[in-house]
């Protein structure tokens, strides 16, 4: 690790990434510049960690988005000597564990932002949960007790999917009694989370991903016309149900939140 006085420092950005430009330049795009505008003085990198995703956008917008390893090498060949790492990732998942895992295998060639203090945790959404519970009451502060909102969030076969389960229960500890959380691959799944909403008794559901991006998953599993969506089920069921296919990253709290963390690593 270089002990550089004075430092050439980067921020790397790292999210999951999206084929869908639309829901990534107001999500994705929108966290990446609140973090350059947070460092002026840092450059910014951007690297993505499914490599399916990087495969089919590079292909198909003749671009290069670089993973983390790549992103490492390219930060080593221009001089960088101290890396912010910022993952933009929800939970500490699978993907935030590859990409602690290729981050530190260049913990020789930069300082790695908190690494010299023996520990280094950059910091997921979820890090301050009860943060990103006010940060959505807010924004959907115009509920009323006849609606009930309903968050698709991404599930994972890692343990670290239990958060899932104690958000739901920590939005009604809040006091937010009509605001629900299930995952469209793990537990808790629709089915469970629609004998929950059952027992609530709303008139109508309001559907809304929780995921930084509004993607495939948003767009389909969620609000799409398949009889297996999120949005038909309810519908099949007799309510009322408006789906918005807003990204987590669309909303300028969770956007400062991420800014808040980068903070917290700079110092």
């Amino acid at each position: 690790m270089k002990t550089n006085v004075e430092r050439k420092t980067a921020i790397l950005a790292v999210s999951f990434g999206t084929s869908h430009n639309d829901t990534r330049e107001v999500t994705i795009d929108a966290i990446e510049e609140a973090l350059k505008n947070a460092c002026p003085n840092a450059s910014l990198y951007r690297a993505w960690t499914s490599k399916m995703i990087i495969k089919k956008v590079n292909a198909r917008d003749n671009v290069h988005i670089m993973t983390v390893s790549e992103a490492m090498e390219q930060m080593k060949q221009d001089g960088i000597t101290n890396v912010l790492v910022q993952p933009t990732h929800v939970i500490n998942g699978i993907e935030n564990d590859l990409m602690k895992e290729d981050a530190l295998a260049y913990k020789d060639s930069f300082a790695i932002g908190s690494l010299e203090n023996g520990r280094y945790n950059p910091s997921i959404l979820l890090s301050k949960s009860n943060k990103v519970i006010e940060i959505l009451a807010n924004e959907f502060s115009w509920l009323n007790k006849k609606q009930a909102l309903v968050f698709m969030g991404h599930g994972t076969t890692h343990f670290s999917n239990s958060i899932y389960a104690a958000l739901d229960y920590a939005f009604k500890d809040k006091g937010h009694p009509n605001i629900f959380l299930a995952t469209v691959e793990a537990y808790p799944s629709i089915d469970s989370l629609k004998r929950l909403v059952d027992a609530y008794k709303p008139e109508e559901i309001v559907l809304a991903p929780f995921m930084i991006v509004a993607g495939d998953h948003a767009k389909n599993d969620m609000a799409g016309d398949d009889p297996d969506s999120w949005y038909n089920k309810f519908k099949a069921a007799g309510y009322k149900v408006t789906p918005i296919l807003k990204g987590l990253g669309e909303y300028r709290g969770i956007q400062e939140l991420f800014v808040e963390h980068l903070k917290t690593i700079e110092q």
